[in-house]
This record gives C-alpha cells, structure tokens and sequence, in this order.
C-alpha cells in the first residue's frame, strides 16, 4: 500500500535489533485518515470472504480493528493481556511478545468469540508471529474458524509470516519490510 509505505519511509525510526518505531502515526499518535485508508484496503483485499467477526489484540491492533469492524458493520474483539476479575467463561492462551519480551496471558470471553464464527485477525506488526498463533489458538479453542489475518506492517525478515501462511491462513500486509540492516528501512 503506496501512502503506507511512503509514511513508513518519511516518519518511521528504525533501532537496533530490527526494531521499527511508527509510533507518532500508528501506534501511540495515530493518524485517522491512513488508518482509514488501510482498513479500506483490507475491506479489498478480504472481499468476498465470509467474516461475521473481527479479533485483535490489546492495544495496538485495536484501532486498525475497529476502523475495519466499522467499514463491514462486524463486532470487534480484543483479546486481553490481562484477565479481568470480572471476567468468566474464557479462553486462555500464552502470547510472546517480542517487542516487550515477555509472555503474556492472553484472554477472551467464550461469550464473544463463538463456535462457528468466521474470523478476521488485525493488527499491527507481524514480526515473529506469535500474536498470531496465539489467536489462531484461541479461535479453534472457540470452536471458530480463523479465516484471514491483516497486518498493517509485515517484517518479512522474520518468521512470522512464513510460519502464519504455513498454518493455511490467508495472510495480507500492508507494507512488508525486507530489511532493517544498519537502522535502513528497505521495503518490499
């Protein structure tokens, strides 16, 4: 997606370790109109695909979730990192994240994600893919099927998204990231 990838180019920092800063339009500030315009895309490229819900993951992928959820009139869910004490009746599984090192319980009520629900997965990075996999668990504990995954950024030098497409999923990025070598940013 062109004006993605020029946004990335003009405001993203880059830092060691392959690590990709879109904080001031993305994911801290957020910018209305891209993500207008990227849900609209992924409204493109999933048309024709039978969704009845939209998933994400607490925080970052709920904005993009939403715009997505408006634009096809869907209930979004995000799964929490923490499990409220009000919470009853949930789904349970282990998330690595390899922006904050660290494993976190990620949670949903079976109330919101049901058996026979057609999934949609947004979010923001797809790096190691282990948000992913997790809500890929998460979605056949429900009973559910998970039938697409977007990605507003794909970072193509990492696993993520091969081990994503090899579990059969149909897998859509934005922008992919061939190389963050030497804090360069170089788009597929």
């Amino acid at each position: 997606m062109k004006v993605l990838k020029e946004r990335i180019l003009k405001d993203g920092k880059c830092f060691p370790g392959g690590i990709l800063k879109v904080d001031n339009f993305i994911n801290h500030q957020m910018d209305p109109i891209l993500m207008k315009s990227m849900a609209v895309e992924f409204v493109r490229r999933f048309a024709g695909t039978k969704i009845n819900k939209i998933l994400t993951v607490e925080a970052s992928g709920i904005a993009p979730a939403i715009m997505v959820g408006y634009l096809l009139e869907l209930p979004v869910v995000f799964a929490k990192k923490r499990q409220p004490s009000t919470m009853e009746n949930m789904l349970v599984t282990e998330v690595f994240s390899f922006t904050k090192n660290t494993t976190y319980t990620v949670c949903v009520s079976k109330d919101y994600l049901l058996p026979g629900d057609k999934v949609l997965f947004i979010d923001d990075f797809l790096a190691n893919g282990n948000a992913g996999l997790g809500m890929i668990d998460l979605v056949n504990q429900a009973g559910a099927e998970m039938v697409g995954m977007g990605f507003l950024i794909e970072k193509a030098f990492q696993s993520g998204g091969n081990k994503l497409r090899q579990q059969g999923v149909h897998v859509e990025s934005l922008a992919i990231i061939e190389s963050l070598d030497d804090c360069q940013i170089k788009l597929r």
